[in-house]
């Protein structure tokens, strides 16, 4: 069941496995792929009752290793360009593996909104009540996933020139949070996902047991992506071939199209050409190219 969150604390809270998120897999591109390179290494993040049973099966006594695993911070940062799927596959990442250990299961998105306005004291309160309610969800059985969005504006780091003293505050108290959520044995994982690495605060990162970079779709990608998309329509290989060109490196700085570029903004604008007397034709969608360019990445949006 997906429900929209605490309007203070959390945009969404989904009881996992979610048949949304489910479908939304199939259709995040290169999701399998991704799934099968990383999966293992969160699941010796949050399957401890699976290691002590690999550990009693194959060795007859639990391993002083599984102590080691359990100093490990149950944090997992995905970070890359806007659009590039951050923030949909930790929710698919979430369900498939709550999905795959048959537990009950919960999804949190933290809400933007926990900075507050401003008072005193209001930032670092909001994490504390968001935490608590994700670790009271987690209980005793339970798995809680926690995805933190735009994860640097809430861990930015402390030594720079423009960081407040509520900034600071809300960072330590992140850091606080992390380190306590260890005493639930891998019942909660928090991913972090961010469009600004650099910004967020090395304390932070030194504490990310799983790092994983996202980028621009490449000519595979796209194509798959363009093949999905352009199902029923018509188009040829050919013509396919010459979208997934067109929507590669561009312009001085070689920007190629996100994945949210091809799908919301992209592919959107063919289909307004053509609606509603007409089919969608090769011209449209290159028409749609010329007039809707890539998405700057941070550092150029940041000069404009």
């Amino acid at each position: 069941m997906m429900k929209e969150g605490n309007s203070a604390l959390f945009e969404l809270e989904v009881q996992l496995p979610d048949a949304r998120l489910t479908a939304q897999a199939e259709r995040l591109i290169g999701f399998k792929t991704r799934f099968e390179r990383i999966h293992q290494d969160l699941l010796l993040l949050i399957d401890k009752e699976g290691l002590e049973r690999w550990s009693k099966q194959h060795y007859h006594s639990r391993l002083p290793l599984l102590d080691s695993l359990l100093d490990r911070y149950p944090l997992v940062v995905f970070h890359g360009d806007v659009g590039t799927g951050k923030t949909a596959t930790a929710e698919a990442v979430s369900n498939a593996i709550a999905k795959e250990l048959g537990k009950e299961a919960m999804l949190f998105k933290l809400s933007t909104r926990v900075r507050g306005s401003g008072n005193v004291g209001e930032m670092s309160t909001l994490i504390n009540q968001a935490f608590d309610l994700v670790c009271k969800e987690a209980g005793k059985a339970k798995l809680s996933f926690l995805i933190i969005d735009e994860a640097d504006s809430l861990a930015a780091s402390r030594s720079g020139h423009q960081s407040h003293h509520e900034d600071k505050v809300a960072v330590n108290t992140l850091i606080q949070k992390i380190d306590d959520i260890r005493r639930f044995n891998g019942r909660i994982l928090v991913i972090f996902c961010t469009n600004r690495y650099e910004a967020i605060d090395p304390a932070i990162l030194r504490r990310a047991a799983y790092v994983e970079k996202f980028s621009r779709p490449d000519d595979r990608e796209r194509r798959e992506i363009f093949n999905m998309d352009c199902a029923g329509m018509g188009m040829t290989a050919v013509m396919i071939d010459e979208l997934v060109k067109l929507a590669g490196p561009q312009g001085p700085h070689k920007l190629s199209y996100t994945f949210s570029d091809i799908r919301t903004r992209l592919l959107p604008e063919a289909l307004g050409l053509a609606y509603p007397s007409r089919k969608i034709s090769q011209n449209d969608l290159v028409e749609a190219i010329s007039r809707v360019h890539p998405s700057p990445t941070i550092e150029e949006s940041g000069k404009r």
